[in-house]
């Protein structure tokens, strides 16, 4: 198994004290489980819960995968719902703040990647029987994504117009990552 730089940070400062029962499959379903407390949040302006719950539910993302790769517990389901439940939170992050404090534009281009993502991986897996693998650029562009809407959420709390501006750029740079990722998915 290979493991990448942040899962032997993680296997270093946090694994060991995350008890043997739980798993990295557990771990995605509490990402799942807090998809609608970030959506409701986000859509209440409640912004300083909502930058909590959203920071848990995207760490939780190198989480379980560090937790997989480490443990040895590299599941199929893992493999499709960790992705899934990443594209959910950050779709509908994207949906609530970047549409309305960024760019319906922006916010538009980066669900729809998202969907042909979702949509070329489910093709890959079950029509061409492909495994689905996470790519370095989907990786990349979900770091991307998750501090661009942090960036955007400490503009709010704060409103210091650099966080803003330090969102729309990581925000754009997630596009041209995702663009990569559709090619290297062959999504398009």
């Amino acid at each position: 198994m290979n493991l990448t730089f942040s899962d032997r940070i993680l296997a270093r400062i946090l694994l060991p004290f995350i008890p043997k029962f739980i798993t990295p499959n557990m771990i995605t379903w509490f990402r799942f489980i807090t998809l609608p407390f970030v959506a409701y949040l986000l859509w209440i302006e409640n912004y300083q819960t909502g930058l909590i719950l959203f920071f848990l539910s995207a760490f939780s993302d190198a989480v379980d995968g560090a937790l997989a790769r480490t443990r040895n517990q590299v599941t199929e389901w893992g493999k499709t719902f960790d992705p899934l439940a990443d594209k959910i939170l950050i779709g509908i992050s994207v949906i609530i703040l970047v549409s309305k404090f960024v760019s319906p534009f922006l916010a538009t281009t980066i669900v729809l990647i998202e969907l042909f993502l979702i949509g070329g991986a489910y093709y890959r897996k079950h029509v061409e029987k492909i495994p689905i693998q996470a790519e370095v650029s989907g990786k990349v562009k979900m770091v991307l994504q998750s501090f661009g809407v942090i960036f955007i959420l400490l503009f709010l709390l704060t409103g210091i117009p650099l966080f803003l501006t330090t969102a729309v750029y990581l925000l754009y740079l997630s596009v041209i990552f995702a663009i990569i990722s559709l090619v290297v998915y062959k999504s398009i």
